[in-house]
């Protein structure tokens, strides 16, 4: 008999907010000192690394149909002793509370795993759409079975406090106590993807994100009653589960991980440990090759298609995991393994061992499933049985010649390969996940063919894992000789030939390239921003109207809706100010973005130049402006460069009688806080100034070009009649209403702060290398490299932004857009390789480089 703390949270159905309270009663339980063992309802494999967060420890996933149900309360124990003995365990549900394998009466379900651990329940109710009904759901939910035991509600999304209390009052009369109340709103939650939520690892902010729901749970729930409800769970009779011991030498096995392959039950490892095996992570991602002695390989499940731009452009790896694998190396490849697999995902190359192309479907694949090994294999003997899940969003074509992995009831299933002519497939690669701990012959098996199999070393050479053969690169010389920097002594008309080079351009030609070109922040619009546009779609009909959004804009800015001018962007920002605002003598103060200057010779103007230096850094000083100079443009943050202009003592200091200051904030929502922004409630701060703006870089709508202008109402009007009719499209004004909301300019505060901390990060690894970034606070970081390190980034498969189409800058500069550490941990190790590359091109003597 074990005694432990313990309950389950559960709920009516899918999204009503389980996993939020799950994680933050884990996070605050520990907070306030207690060691928690977390536990998931199911095949999930998203929740557990949200719970290993909060908890440190790892989740265990209790599934009676993948194991049996006499196994789950040994799995369960397991978790709550090891590594050590814990003070209480969570156990997050699935689906509703009764909902389990379709067909089977409630088997698999949060009732079952919460009757086979004897846990009390505690329900999480979404209180949205419902007042007094929700005591009759309680009811209902507690009283449909008798082994479920409700101890406690936590109501969700309250719309109000007099809404709260009606609910509060409704559940306590049915006699189950509220232990806590959560306003609409006050959770935070994951992203989503196609398969449900983003992973723990792929967020760089997950664990601040994190500590903050512990925080607010705490202050919402109460957590020294829940603690107590889970001391009133009865002792459990069952002994904690342990793998088979098989004593003999370790043998190396790589399991792959990564923000690419997040799927994993902790079992598989410690089966792996146990059955004489050592497990050893490596991160496809950015590892360029396989640990040193590997003699077995394990591709678990993960989301390979949301990260293909790193693992395509990891050659070397593949290489060497397509000659491990063919030489006869036993690997499991289950689902993101099976893709990594392929000759191709989405048509970009993969390591090409299976004999088959997979791509993207909109149709979602999910279920449980009985499977037999059609063939003798590194699991097992042909006939071998065994269960798993699948849940895909993918298809493979079919494999011509090959044995399928598995037999399902519906038919054969995945790849059995047997490349080296072994006698016995040494591949096995399919969408179905196991759980080895209820099919521990599976790892018995793949373990005893581990140590069978001789080592890669020792069974076939590797390829040379150099990502860039120095000999074979041909390195260009400097761009110093063909860019001509241009400084205030130019001639008004001169210009670099660049002026229409976007960084777009640098990856338009390689798809494949990892792009820190584009200063987008996100790849596509978050999905609430997503759904506005497409709860747009049916209103495209009629021709736009640009008031509400100017309005809103006006709101958010505290600004007369009279300063405001919604555009298609920046692009027509500047566009419209070079062809509205008179001037004799443009200036334009360098390195800038290049649209002005485009811009005026589109209008067909000229425009001087203030080219700021680098020996500088890059700081304005006002009185270097022209005083002839009558339309002055400046970025603040400035692209490429990054540097924050003051606004009182730089800024400010630029206006003067008769001329008009335009002042490029494209990035300026990055900044935390929006410092030095010369928007401003006050009309007189504005008079004679234009401050444009982008929500294109921090939305993730680079397609729909949405921005606008707030200045002088004066020079507005000017702009608003240069401005076609219905220039600016609907889909444009929906993302500008949707942006200037509570719930957007929180999610931009934050974001912009978690831009910051990931800025630091990288600069401070370029600053480790002996580089000298520009001090800055944009969403990019512009750094010299040297000659041809641009060159050698891109043969490594990353793009950055040129900069010799910038004045004053030759491409010894580059500019990096600043992603997660993740991304900016692979593109510093690609750094390193072109750094050293073109150093050692540069100590040749002429005969040694190239021609």
């Amino acid at each position: 008999m074990v005694t432990q703390p313990r309950l389950v949270v559960a709920a009516a159905a899918s999204g009503q907010g389980k996993t939020t309270v799950s994680v933050g009663l884990m996070g605050a339980l520990r907070a306030q000192g207690h060691a928690v063992a977390p536990a998931k309802c199911g095949p999930d494999y998203i929740d557990p690394g949200y719970h290993d967060l909060a908890t440190g420890r790892p989740s265990r996933n209790l599934d009676p149909w993948l194991t049996s149900p006499e196994l789950v309360a040994p799995l369960f124990l397991r978790g709550c002793l090891h590594p050590t003995p814990a003070d209480v365990a969570v156990i997050e549900g699935v689906m509703g509370l009764f909902d389990g394998r379709l067909g089977a009466d409630g088997f698999a379900s949060t009732a079952h795993v919460a009757a086979l651990t004897d846990s009390p329940v505690l329900l999480v109710v979404d209180i949205s759409s419902a007042a007094r009904t929700v005591g009759a759901l309680v009811r209902g939910l507690a009283t449909h079975d008798p082994a479920v035991r409700v101890a406690g509600v936590v109501l969700n999304k309250a719309g109000s406090d007099r809404h709260a209390a009606e609910v509060r009052r409704a559940v306590e009369q049915q006699g189950y106590p509220v232990l806590g109340v959560l306003p609409r709103d006050a959770g935070i939650s994951a992203p989503s993807r196609h398969l449900g939520l983003v992973p723990a690892s792929e967020r760089h902010d997950a664990q601040a994100s994190l500590d903050r729901l512990a925080e607010q749970t705490a202050q919402h729930i109460d957590i020294d009653a829940v603690f107590e409800i889970a001391c009133t769970a009865p002792q459990l009779d069952a002994e904690p589960w342990a793998p088979p011991v098989v004593d003999r030498p370790a043998r190396r096995v790589a399991v792959a991980g990564g923000r690419a392959f997040t799927f994993h039950y902790a079992e598989t490892a410690e089966m792996l440990a146990a059955a004489g095996c050592e497990p050893v992570r490596f991160d496809p991602d950015t590892d360029r090759e396989l640990p040193s002695g590997t003699t077995g390989l394990y591709l678990g499940g993960g989301f390979p298609e949301a990260h293909l731009g790193a693992l395509a452009t990891n050659t070397p790896l593949l290489t060497q995991v397509r000659d491990a694998v063919s030489s006869g190396l036993p690997t499991v490849a289950e689902c993101a393994g099976l893709l990594y697999l392929c000759e191709s995902l989405d048509g970009r190359p993969m390591a090409g061992v299976l004999p088959t192309r997979a791509a993207m479907q909109p149709r979602l694949t999910l279920g449980y499933r009985d499977a037999t090994l059609t063939v003798d294999s590194l699991l097992g003997p042909a006939g071998t049985t065994a269960r798993g899940h699948e849940f895909h969003r993918t298809r493979t074509d079919p494999g011509h010649g090959t044995a399928a992995a598995w037999h399902f009831p519906s038919g054969p299933e995945g790849f059995a390969l047997d490349p080296a002519r072994t006698g016995r497939a040494t591949v096995h690669a399919s969408y179905l996940h196991t759980h080895w701990a209820g099919v521990p012959r599976l790892a018995a098996a793949f373990a005893d063919a581990v140590h069978e199999f001789a080592p890669v070393a020792d069974a076939r050479p590797v390829r040379d894992t150099c990502l860039v053969n120095p000999r074979a690169v041909d390195l260009p010389p400097s761009n110093d000789a063909r860019v001509q920097p241009v400084d205030s002594n130019a001639h008004p008309g001169d210009a670099p030939h660049g002026d229409a080079h976007h960084g777009d351009d640098d990856v338009r030609d390689r798809p494949d390239l990892v792009d820190l070109a584009v200063n987008v922040r996100l790849p596509a619009p978050p999905a609430w921003l997503a759904r506005e546009l497409a709860d747009g779609i049916p209103g495209l009909g009629a021709y736009p109207d640009a008031t509400a959004a100017r309005d809103a804009i006006a709101r958010r800015h505290r600004v007369d809706p009279s300063m405001v001018l919604p555009t298609a962007g920046g692009a027509e920002a500047f566009t419209l100010i070079a062809r509205a605002i008179e001037g004799r003598t443009p200036l334009i103060v360098e390195p800038q973005f290049t649209e002005p200057a485009q811009a005026l010779a589109a209008a067909g103007r000229t425009a001087d130049r203030l080219v700021l230096r680098a020996e500088h850094g890059f700081v304005l000083d006002p009185a270097a402006v022209d005083p002839a100079a009558d339309l002055v443009f400046v970025g603040n943050p400035t692209n490429p460069t990054g540097v924050l202009h003051p606004r009182t003592t730089t800024l400010h200091a630029l206006r003067r009688r008769g001329r008009v200051l335009v002042i490029d904030e494209a990035f300026a929502d990055a900044v935390p806080g929006e410092t030095e922004s010369c928007i401003s409630p006050d009309p007189e701060q504005l008079q004679s100034v234009l401050v444009v703006r982008s929500l294109t870089k921090t939305w993730g709508v680079a397609g729909v070009r949405a921005g606008y202008v707030i200045g002088d109402p004066q020079l507005i009007e000017l702009l608003r009649r240069q401005q076609p009719h219905w220039s600016v499209s609907s889909p444009a004004l929906t993302v500008m209403l949707a942006t200037t909301s509570d719930r957007a300019l929180r999610e931009s505060a934050q974001a912009a702060r978690d831009l910051a901390s990931a800025r630091e990060h990288l600069v401070g690894a370029l600053e480790r290398r002996g580089l000298r970034p520009v001090p800055g606070v944009a969403p990019f970081v512009l750094v010299e490299v040297g000659d041809g390190v641009r060159a050698a980034l891109r043969h490594s498969g990353f793009a950055v932004r040129r900069c010799d189409t910038f004045a004053g800058l030759s491409d010894r500069w580059i500019r990096v857009a600043v992603r997660d550490p993740h991304t900016i941990d692979t593109f510093l190790r690609a750094l390193d390789d072109a750094l050293a590359l073109t150093r050692s091109a540069a100590a040749a003597t002429p005969e040694e480089v190239p021609a």
